[in-house]
């Protein structure tokens, strides 16, 4: 492969070392004691610090931390470190940070996984091959995650936990005890309608009269004892003539993944 590529604007520090075909764009920042494998992209703005270990073909989107000092108020500026396989994409904000002393010293990540907006690895992780984190999935400290995880959108998970392998964590989920392999853990959800966004209508200059009708409506969808088959014909009879009700009308007959009620 070619000579790494590095743009006028970049940082590299003297003690890094750039595989063949790297390529570091503009104010992205190497810092020393990185090793980067062959085929890694650096985007605008991304950062990797060390003692870091990274394999090849590992992509770094703009803004992401990788290699960052662990968040622990423990920490002295000991050396630990952080090592990445092959294969990997850190989309922009992601933050992985190294282990601790106290903690083994040494984060790790494997091999073939994407990482969305915004997650975070925290120091003295585990991270298996192929897993998924969606946006803003948080490991805290000690968390060992197998291969083949998905890790939902906003799911933290709590210091020392395992998730096993092929585990699905549903969005918006609190870890904080083990997650059994091949399983699949989301939280209750109780989300519900209310009825008429009244307020915002009115400032969008929504008539009374629409208002109304538009009330009318949702008491016999969300407060009748009637299912939505029946609402929506109870609408059709006695407020079929509001252009609003149509439309709330055509909506839900053209759901495919139902309606909240």
């Amino acid at each position: 492969m070619s000579a790494p590529q590095i743009h006028p604007q970049a940082i590299v520090a003297a003690g890094a070392k750039l595989g063949p075909g790297a390529q570091v764009g503009a104010y992205a920042i190497v810092g020393e004691d990185v090793d980067l494998g062959e085929g890694c992209v650096l985007h605008a703005h991304a950062v990797v610090q060390g003692p870091s270990r990274i394999g090849r073909d590992n992509i770094f989107y703009p803004f992401c931390v990788v290699g960052g000092d662990p968040q622990d108020l423990r920490f002295r500026r000991e050396r630990t470190e952080l090592t990445v396989g092959d294969g990997n994409t850190f989309r922009e904000y992601v933050t992985i940070t190294r282990g601790t002393v106290g903690g083994g010293g040494k984060t790790t990540v494997g091999s073939g996984s994407l990482f969305l907006a915004s997650a975070h690895v925290g120091h003295d992780c585990h991270v298996g091959d192929h897993t998924l984190f969606v946006n803003g999935a948080t490991l805290a400290g000690h968390v060992t995650v197998e291969d083949y995880v998905t890790i939902g959108f906003q799911s933290p998970v709590h210091q020392f936990c395992r998730i096993g392998r092929y585990a699905y964590i549903g969005a918006s989920t609190v870890i904080t005890q083990d997650v059994p392999p091949f399983s699949r853990v989301v939280t209750e959800r109780e989300t519900k309608s209310y009825g008429v966004n009244t307020i915002g209508l009115e400032r969008k200059g929504f008539s009374e009269e629409r208002l109304k009708a538009l009330g009318r409506a949702f008491r016999f969808l969300l407060r009748s004892k009637m299912n939505t088959t029946q609402a929506l014909a109870k609408m059709r009879e006695s407020l079929g003539d509001f252009e609003d009700v149509q439309e709330l009308i055509r909506f839900i007959e053209t759901a495919e993944r139902g309606v909240v009620k």
